[in-house]
């Protein structure tokens, strides 16, 4: 392996932990987004999450050749809607309740604690890759 696809492999880490980042301020940015319920032209946001692939398992199969990571899709979770009772609002049903994300700050934050070691972790492998092709480069003068 090159130290080049080496440096490639860490920037599609770099590139997917990006992704990630963003879909988690998304959610942040949209938890308190009301919608109501049973109205399909009024539904509330739903939690979007990263599927990652493995580049290596797919370039063994023959798939592509070796990248490191890519975010294979995007999807939303599958979670009900949080029901607030809250008749007094203009999206609350007949019954009065209004529907919230499925989105848990806890668990945000918790993804964003991860999502940013994988950002940072990568970018490390990615400086030490370059400082090792400076030094090869300091060698042929």
């Amino acid at each position: 392996m090159s130290l080049f696809e080496n440096m490639a492999i860490s920037s599609s880490g770099m590139t997917a932990g990006r992704l990630w980042l963003d879909l988690i301020s998304n959610n942040i940015a949209n938890i308190n987004t009301a919608g109501r319920p049973g109205d399909p032209g009024k539904n509330a946001y739903r939690r979007l999450m990263p599927v990652f692939a493995e580049e290596l398992r797919l370039a063994r199969q023959g798939v592509s050749r070796l990248n490191g990571v890519a975010v294979s899709m995007v999807r939303q979770d599958p979670a009900p809607p949080r029901l607030v009772y809250e008749p007094g609002h203009p999206l609350a049903d007949a019954r009065g309740y209004v529907e919230y994300p499925n989105i848990n700050i806890a668990n945000e934050m918790t993804d964003l604690l991860v999502a940013a070691r994988f950002y940072e972790a990568n970018a490390t492998v990615f400086n030490a890759a370059k400082s090792m092709a400076v030094k090869a480069l300091e060698l042929g003068r």
